[in-house]
């Protein structure tokens, strides 16, 4: 087997399970041995509770934002705000918590910080007024056709483009993009929504509105099995799930090297068994388990 890049995942929870990383990121560095030498950390997105700009899910971390970026400091990891609200207006970019928070991480020395951006009005608005910050095309966009998916990934103004993740499989299409273009991809891993969802605009578009605090219909999901909730098996039989066998057998090989790992609403308990599964070396898994498991301070459940 021959692979070409690393792979660098792309982690849920910058705000929401702050207490989480302050565990698992010195056991990352202290004890590499633990996990994969062919992946790496490429950044770890999130958002605070009450923020009008977020999208895709609501946020629920109320930890200290400059806190939250001493750690991703000290560890040389990127943050990304989460940032993704489809339904945004001209009167919600003068929002003072955004910016603040925004201006926090445009202004931090180091490695470079980001924002995972829906709206093209907000994007217009972050490159006048936080220019220190990189984009990210959102997935809630839904770019299920390639060519739309292509047409993003041309933009200049995204570092990284995540498509739908029904794009995930679509090999003789993906490998016709040129190197640089591989570059900024970043393929969604682990989502369990129905492959043959039609509402996935809708489900994001209720999610923004509860953000921006307006009443709507509530989303009601049709999909089979929804009432189950999240599961990481069920996920895992989805066609477009990416495992850790496909990333280093096929995406890397053909060039791509960024994945994201969905699950910012799922709670750390999940967010550790992704770890484990795409990061953790199968010896080492339990060593990890007991590392966290045994550290008073955090509650997984």
């Amino acid at each position: 087997m021959t692979m070409k890049n690393k792979a660098y995942y792309h982690l849920p929870g910058l705000f929401e399970f702050y207490e989480f990383y302050r565990i698992f990121l010195p056991l990352f560095r202290e004890h590499r041995e633990y996990f994969y030498d062919w992946c790496e950390i490429g950044s770890i997105y999130g958002a605070p509770a009450d923020c009008i700009w977020g999208g895709g899910r609501v946020g629920d971390g109320d930890c200290d934002p400059g806190e939250v970026l001493s750690l991703m400091r000290e560890y040389g990891i990127s943050a990304r705000l989460t940032f993704s609200n489809s339904l945004l207006r001209k009167e919600h970019l003068s929002d003072r918590k955004c910016n603040d928070l925004c201006a926090l991480f445009a202004e931090s020395k180091g490695v470079d910080h980001g924002v995972i951006v829906h709206s093209d009005l907000l994007l217009d608005y972050l490159k006048v007024n936080h220019s220190g910050l990189y984009y990210v095309s959102s997935t809630t966009k839904v770019l299920t056709e390639f060519q739309e998916f292509l047409e993003e990934v041309k933009r200049e103004d995204f570092r990284y483009v995540v498509p739908d993740f029904r794009l995930n499989k679509a090999f003789d299409k993906l490998d016709t993009l040129s190197g640089k273009q591989k570059e900024k991809v970043e393929f969604l891993c682990n989502e369990c929504c129905w492959f043959g969802c039609r509402d996935r605009k809708r489900c994001y578009e209720a999610v923004s509105r509860k953000n921006l605090g307006e009443k709507g219909p509530e989303h009601q999901c049709t999909a089979p099995e929804a009432d189950q909730g999240y599961r990481f098996s069920k996920a895992m039989t989805n066609p477009g799930f990416i495992g850790i066998d496909d990333i280093q057998n096929v995406y890397l090989t053909m060039g791509f090297s960024n994945f994201k790992i969905e699950g910012r609403g799922l709670g750390s308990a999940l967010l550790l068994e992704f770890l484990l599964y795409y990061m953790t070396r199968p010896r080492y898994q339990l060593h990890v388990r007991e590392e966290i498991y045994l550290d008073n301070m955090l509650d997984l459940f």
